[in-house]
């Protein structure tokens, strides 16, 4: 099968050679790469809170609860939690305020750039997109991979 990016194969491919790092603590199905992906990141929930990080790089718990897409308290807490353990993203303290903390994303989390953009690409080919959106990601359509590379490049220096 042919992938639409050697970036997502390759993802794949260190997945798999990676397995004992890459699942933590969550029990595998399978062991397929995708199905131990999905388990970790693939719900709708997780995937709009990498989606967050990505394109705002630190947020509070209440930045995501104003995302827009009405998640509950409860699933916020849940998936901020496994997405933790997994090692996708992590707490940083504000340093303005002890009650307040930020999530950020780690190298592991960064590295779902590629995966993301994909899935924003593919979905701009079926769906109605609004502007600012499509702006987030245009230069990904002539240049992915720079794209791609500049992305993570930016989420690493925060």
């Amino acid at each position: 099968m042919q992938f639409a990016s050697a970036n997502i194969q390759q993802y794949l491919q260190n997945a798999s050679a990676n397995e004992n790092k890459f699942m933590n603590k969550t029990q595998k199905r399978s062991d397929c790469p995708i199905s131990n992906s999905l388990e970790i990141w693939g719900d709708k929930w997780s995937l709009l809170i990498i989606r967050d990080l990505m394109f705002n790089k630190t947020c509070t718990y209440k930045d995501f609860l104003n995302a827009g897409e009405g998640i509950a308290t409860n699933i916020l807490s849940a998936r901020l939690a496994s997405l933790e353990e997994n090692g996708i993203l992590k707490k940083v303290d504000n340093p303005g305020t002890k009650t307040r903390v930020y999530y950020k994303l780690t190298t592991k989390g960064i590295e779902l750039v590629p995966v993301l953009v994909e899935v924003h690409l593919w979905a701009e080919k079926y769906f109605t997109i609004p502007a600012d959106m499509k702006a987030r990601i245009k230069g990904a359509k002539t240049d992915k991979e720079g794209f791609i590379k500049a992305a993570i490049k930016e989420l690493k220096k925060t």
